[in-house]
């Protein structure tokens, strides 16, 4: 515990690029640390939150993203092929449902929608399912809130590769809403004829989460 301490008081007091090696030596304990506690060090920007014991780790060489369900054409996509499409990069504050938010976080990568017209959705899709590669998380947004510009599949993170503790080497970013919509470990994303409420959603949450607009809570929107 003390050595941890001591981890995120020099990222405090040193900041820059040494803040930053240190931030990613705390994701590394946090993922690791039973008691929570490394979710509270000075300079952990974000908390690593998982639904399972064990995620397994996909790289360029393993990693598949299938597309599915009610389209033209299931598709699968590689890490080559996201980087290949036009790529779009958003700097917005993340807003998490329990209160903590994250300002002018960086993420980059595809438009959903741009893979959504790749595919081609069938009239009589009405929403979209996302699962994950944990085994475990899901998470589902109408085929409008889908197509909305600031919903991206995103490779980038701080304008660095997503890590594993983040989701990594590919999740699901929505912009406008609390950050429990944006699944980690993004693997699948299939069309469905109607909204398919998610891991949380089944646990309580709005299934429409838009930030200051749902779950209660009126926190101002994303910057």
């Amino acid at each position: 515990m003390l050595g941890m301490l001591g981890l995120g008081a020099l990222g405090v007091v040193a900041g820059g690029p040494i803040q930053d090696v240190v931030a990613k030596g705390i994701d590394t304990v946090a993922q690791k640390d039973p008691t929570g506690l490394a979710n509270l060090l000075p300079g952990n920007r974000f908390r690593y939150y998982t639904v399972t014991s064990d995620t397994p780790e996909m790289d360029e060489t393993t990693y598949r993203l299938q597309i599915g369900g009610l389209v033209d054409k299931e598709t699968t996509f590689r890490l080559s092929d996201l980087a290949a499409l036009p790529q779009t990069r958003l700097v917005r504050d993340v807003q998490c449902v329990t209160g903590w938010r994250v300002p002018k976080t960086p993420f980059a990568g595809v438009r959903l929608s741009t893979l959504l017209d790749a595919v081609g959705v069938s009239p009589r899709a009405k929403a979209i399912r996302f699962t994950c590669f944990d085994g475990a998380y899901t998470e589902s947004l109408t085929l409008e809130q889908a197509r909305h510009p600031e919903v991206l599949v995103a490779t980038s993170m701080e304008d660095e590769p997503v890590t594993h503790a983040h989701g990594g080497p590919v999740r699901l970013y929505v912009a406008p809403m609390y950050f429990y919509k944006s699944a980690k470990w993004l693997s699948g994303i299939d069309a469905t004829d109607k909204v398919i409420p998610g891991y949380w959603e089944r646990r309580g949450y709005d299934v429409d989460a838009w930030v200051g607009r749902s779950n209660g809570r009126d926190d101002a929107p994303t910057a």
